[in-house]
């Protein structure tokens, strides 16, 4: 859908249909955003090896058989790479998408910031068992003023927020216009993200007991990043992952009036890099190949999200999330599936994803702009095709 026929997005639109379609992969004309500089020198990762996934079969939507075919051409999809080993198998972008222009991948973003995080760990810049404001001394007296950095990877922080995507006056509303997201409200409270957050209040229970899924936490573990790694997190990103795994494209992350990154959802990539990062995450942190690629993520922190974490939380957490993977978990900004393969996955919404299953030699990156922040049953649609595809990549 053209410009055009929808008319421009603004700072008022940009997430609502139609005028996401557009909005989605051209982000920085609308928000000042800070550039993660790529390896332009790098090598291609992949090779091509197009095979016809199409025919993939699956339970679709509505509960019958359907194939991989038909959702991606009824699913908002904007792009699409599907790597088997090195192999590039299925790349397939709308005809409004560039394969060179980075799309907003939302709560992907926290789970990119998290590798970071096992990056400054490995580095002795954070301890993830340590307490939250010794990073961020003036959090004392905010939400996370007693937490650790562990319980904010984990959302187990409890946080007094409401994350509701579509309430025009609730919690939300007034996080995305701190964050720059949204226009201004009027009325006396934050205008910038920083002050937002330290504005958060705890909540009445004890953080580390249940799974609560609140954003507020990942642009909190944004700033304590940059707080330990001493430079801003577009930076540190570029620094520590994007140039030496080897990312083809520059990347981006939104920032807010004051010039603060939005970690917990601003972030912009090709689909490209994203299954490099995949392929990094699939291969235990290692960039150009479990065999003689360069370690980039650590290998132990890799394995402790692929595997790692306490399933209680997960289950005495919050139940929309319980339902889309009951056997699942979430650990260090990553979902487990729990599946048999131990596939793990970022998601992000109106459709974003990187879905890593080792066992089958996989990555799947779906990049999307369906019109809904949340389509649960599209979701659960998305998470039985990647498996089924893995499958089938294994078999064949």
């Amino acid at each position: 859908m053209t410009e055009a026929s929808t008319g421009p997005a603004t700072l008022a639109n940009w997430r609502t249909a139609p005028f996401s379609r557009r909005a989605f992969h051209h982000v920085r004309e609308i928000l000042p955003t800070a550039e993660i500089a790529a390896n332009r020198d790098a090598p291609e990762p992949f090779t091509s090896a197009p095979r016809d996934i199409s025919g993939v079969t699956f339970e679709g939507i509505d509960g019958q058989e359907t194939n991989f075919g038909h959702i991606l051409a009824n699913s908002y999809t904007d792009c699409l790479v599907v790597l088997k080993g090195r192999e590039i198998v299925c790349e397939w972008y709308d005809p409004g998408c560039n394969p060179a222009r980075p799309h907003i991948v939302f709560s992907v973003s926290k789970s990119i910031i998290a590798c970071l995080a096992g990056i400054l760990a490995e580095q002795g810049l954070i301890d993830p068992d340590a307490p939250a404001v010794r990073y961020i001394p003036e959090a004392k007296g905010s939400a996370w003023g007693d937490c650790t950095v562990r319980h904010i990877l984990d959302m187990t922080v409890d946080l007094d927020f409401e994350e509701s995507y579509l309430n025009p006056d609730g919690d939300y509303a007034r996080y995305r216009e701190a964050t720059g997201w949204n226009p201004p409200i009027p009325g006396d409270h934050p205008l910038d993200q920083n002050s937002f957050l330290l504005s958060l209040r705890r909540g009445p229970g004890e953080h580390g007991k249940s799974f609560a899924y609140m954003s507020p936490n990942s642009d909190f573990l944004g700033w304590l990043l940059e707080r330990a790694g001493g430079k801003p997190l577009a930076e540190l990103l570029s620094d520590h992952i994007w140039r030496p795994m080897g990312a083809r494209d520059a990347a981006y992350v939104t920032l807010d009036r004051l010039g603060m990154a939005r970690g917990a959802g601003g972030i912009c990539a090709t689909a490209h890099d994203l299954a490099l990062l995949g392929a990094t995450m699939r291969d235990g942190g290692k960039a150009g190949g479990k065999v003689g690629g360069r370690q980039v993520i650590p290998a132990d922190w890799v394995a402790d999200i692929r595997t790692g974490g306490d399933r209680d939380p997960w289950i005495n957490g919050d139940p929309a999330y319980y339902e889309l993977l009951p056997e699942g978990g979430y650990r260090g900004k990553w979902y487990q599936p729990g599946n048999d393969h131990g596939a793990f996955c970022a998601i992000g919404i109106h459709g974003q994803w990187i879905y890593v299953d080792s066992a089958a030699d996989a990555v799947i990156v779906r990049l999307a702009s369906q019109p809904e922040p949340l389509d649960d049953p599209l979701d659960k649609a998305c998470l039985r095709a990647f498996d089924a595809i893995c499958r089938a990549l294994e078999e064949a």
